[in-house]
Order: structure tokens, then sequence, then C-alpha cells
């Protein structure tokens, strides 16, 4: 038979459920509690006098939330939650077992607030845990970064300052939708007015941004992830068009989609898109797919599989003694 769980219990129970869930209704907070919508705003009333500050909304959007600034207790992870902390961030930040640097020195004073028990087991993982960089990611500005989650939030057009990888600097009045993370780097997803059309920046060449008074209104559910990655290759200096003889199918295993969209042509495919790189689009993406494929536009690009294609051959031409 178990145990009855004490009022006082159910009242931090319903505290934890409120942070973590703002806008929770009477109902919701019943059913997860496995109590009555009577009980739930009981317990409610119980976190009020305790001198937590929550708030209450009537109608769709309403429901309780903990109001801004309210001070609480403690936080108290698990010994699970714990680890997984650790793990996230030392996979996302692998200088992070040092303590000179800032997410390191923030996880140190988390672990250190840890219970005993629990921050022992963390501490041994940030110690004896060690993270391989990823070559290929690139942490911005948390100050760019965070100028830019406010303007997606207040939904206010920004200016941008921007230096593309060739060097290139612009700058684009756009309206940001929002910040993805993928794959270690971190991107604006936006509408740019100058090109009126979906555009992705890399946050990390952001140079300046400049939130204006200009409302916007986001597309009706959108989802940012699957935009990005329809977008990533759309918008930049230098075209590309590249035509397999394959299959789509055989070939869109090999394509990323910073390269562009694979659509069918004939008995083959093409591959359209662009890049502020030829050279890289050259070596690090064409170079990679086992299929032949000519390049059917763009100047630029056809210069650097040339390059590309001179330096193999050389590689493959014996040496006169």
């Amino acid at each position: 038979m178990s145990a009855e769980v004490s009022p006082t219990a159910r009242a931090l129970q319903a505290l934890e459920i409120l942070q973590g869930r703002p806008g929770t209704t009477a109902n919701q907070l019943a059913a997860q509690l496995g109590v009555t919508e009577r009980a739930a705003r009981r317990y409610v009333g119980i976190l009020r006098e305790a001198g937590i500050q929550i708030e209450s909304a009537r109608g769709p959007h309403g429901g309780y939330r903990l109001r801004r600034g309210t001070r609480l207790p403690p936080i108290v992870f698990t010994q699970t939650e714990a680890l997984d902390l650790v793990m996230a961030v030392l996979d996302g930040k692998p200088t992070a077992t040092e303590t000179d640097d800032p997410v390191g020195a923030a996880l140190g004073k988390v672990i250190q607030a840890l219970p005993e028990n629990v921050g022992r087991q963390a501490a041994a993982l940030r110690a004896h845990a060690k993270a391989a960089p990823d070559r290929h990611s690139a942490r911005p500005d948390p100050a760019t970064t965070s100028a830019l989650v406010a303007a997606v939030a207040a939904r206010r057009r920004v200016l941008i300052a921007y230096r593309s990888e060739t060097g290139n600097a612009c700058e684009a009045e756009v309206d940001p939708w929002a910040v993805v993370a993928r794959h270690g780097r971190w991107y604006l997803l936006c509408h740019s007015h100058r090109a009126d059309a979906i555009r992705t920046y890399r946050i990390d060449r952001v140079r300046a941004v400049r939130q204006t008074a200009h409302e916007f209104v986001p597309p009706v559910d959108l989802d940012p992830v699957a935009a990005l990655e329809e977008n990533l290759g759309t918008g930049w200096e230098f075209p590309a068009r590249i035509v397999f003889d394959a299959p789509p199918a055989e070939v869109a295993p090999w394509v990323r989609p910073p390269m562009g969209q694979l659509r069918p042509l004939g008995d083959g495919c093409v591959l359209t898109g662009s890049t502020s790189n030829p050279a890289m689009y050259a070596q690090e993406w064409l170079a990679t797919i086992p299929f032949d494929f000519r390049v059917d536009g763009g100047d630029e690009l056809r210069a650097a599989v040339a390059s590309v294609a001179t330096r193999f051959a050389a590689a493959l031409t014996p040496k006169e003694m």
C-alpha cells in the first residue's frame, strides 16, 4: 500500500509543474497531480501563502504562471538529470571541462549547488569525460544571439551587418522568424526585404544588430528547422547548377541541405543552389559524391571544379626523375 502524499509535497509538485509549463490550467494541474481540480487550487493557495507569486488568467491563453522575477527554492536535479545536463554541455562545448572557460565556470557553479551524492557523480563525469571539438562548429557572440532572439520574441524587424565567408560585407533589413542551432552552428531564419525572399544567415558572421520599430507577423505554422533546411542553399553570391545522370533517390543521400534543392531531370536529377564559397562547394561537397556530374551553371563553381580536377590529375602524373 503506497504512502499518502502530504499537502506540502503535492504543493511542491505543483510548483515544479508550473515552472516547467507556464499557463497550466487548474484542470491540467489536477490531471498531472492525480487529484481533483479543487485540490489543485488548494495546492496553489498553499504556494501563495508561502510567498510564491503565482498569477492566474482566464481565457484560452490563461492558466497559472509564476510572476517574472519570483524567487524560488533551490533547483533540485535527479542524478539522471544532472548527468544528462553535464553530457549535453560537454557535447556542445568541449572546453567546458576547463574552469577558466565561461561555460565551464557556469557548469562548475551548477555542480557545486547539487546535493553531495548527485554532485559527486556529475563532477566525476566532467573531470574524466572528454569531447572532441567539432571543427565545423562556430559559436556566435552571446550578445548578438540574444539581440536576435529578443527581436524574434518581440516580432520586430532588424537591420543586420553581415560579413560572408569570403569577406564580403553587406547590410540587410529582415524579419527575424527564428534562431536555429544546426550541427554546431547557429542560424537566423528570416525574410529579407531587399530580396523579398527567405534567407538564412550564420549568426557568427553577424557583426551588428539593430532592432527597428517595424513589427511583423511570422508565417502561420512555421517549422523553423524544416524551413532552414530547405533554404540553406539559397541567396548566396555564386549560383550552382549541377546535373547528375543518376536518379534522385541515389544522389539524395549525398547532398547536404546547404548545397541546394535536388529535383528529377529526365533519367537523372539536377541540383540547384548557391554558395558564397565555390572552392569549398567543389572540394568538400561535390568531390565526395560518387556519381558522374557536370556543372551546368555558375562560372565561379565551374572554375573551382576545374581547379580541383587539375590538382587531382596532377596527383596521378608520374614525377620526372
